[in-house]
């Protein structure tokens, strides 16, 4: 079995490193090691990586500092390894932002069980996260930014590319009022001029393939004198 993940170890023992990447790579991951603290983050800023194996007792920058350091930016899961196995050890890792803790010597079969459950918890949590930002849910309104898909009341209604790109700022900023102005150089990307009923015209049409009665709109308001927003 082959698997995408790229697995990096952080430990100043060459012999466990080693060993922990005998295990991952038969497992089919990618690996990349580091010996301590400072080759990590230098590590991280060039390589794409999902899960790291850190050691807390590392020279240069220990496993404590390191993962305080890569929690400022990222968040794949983090699993601690320590030879010490005192619970003070263990809330110290957890709490600067570990995701799990093992303790040494451990059974190498025992880290991969421990990745494997945590690669999973990762990916699916980035999927259900990437759903939400693709998915807009309103009322009977659905709007999917990757597909450009909207369906009202289980029905697919056609918009073209700018009407679409009005709808999803305006149902992404639900409540928020966007003026003329600002919905033009939002979704056109150019200068307004007060003369140009473009904005007006485009919801007009957006209205009229999304609301139940266009004249009495129940999604897109209009707030006079300022400019539109939506509702549920």
């Amino acid at each position: 079995m082959i698997n995408k993940e790229t697995v990096l170890i952080v430990d100043d023992e060459k012999e466990i490193s080693d060993l922990i990447e005998i295990y991952l790579k038969n497992d089919g991951y990618n690996v990349l090691k580091a010996y301590n603290g400072l080759e990590a983050i230098k590590i991280l800023e060039e390589n794409e990586v999902h899960l790291i194996i850190l050691d807390i007792m590392m020279p240069k920058m220990d496993g404590i500092q390191a993962c305080m350091k890569i929690r400022e930016e990222r968040n794949m899961p983090i699993i601690m390894l320590s030879a010490k196995s005192q619970d003070m050890d263990k809330i110290i890792g957890l709490s600067t932002g570990a995701d799990d803790y093992v303790a040494k010597p451990f059974n190498p079969l025992e880290l991969m069980a421990r990745v494997k459950s945590q690669l999973r918890r990762y990916t699916r949590l980035n999927t259900t996260n990437q759903r939400k930002k693709d998915e807009i849910e309103i009322g009977n309104i659905s709007i999917n930014v990757a597909t450009h898909e909207v369906i009202v009341d289980g029905k697919e209604v056609k918009l073209t590319p700018k009407e679409f790109d009005i709808l999803e700022l305006l149902a992404r900023n639900k409540g928020i009022v966007f003026s003329t102005q600002r919905i033009f150089e939002s979704v056109w990307k150019e200068d307004y001029y007060e003369s140009d009923n473009t904005v007006m015209v485009h919801i007009r049409k957006i209205r009229e393939k999304i609301e139940l009665d266009p004249r009495k709109p129940q999604y897109i308001k209009t707030v006079w004198g300022v400019g539109y927003k939506f509702e549920s």
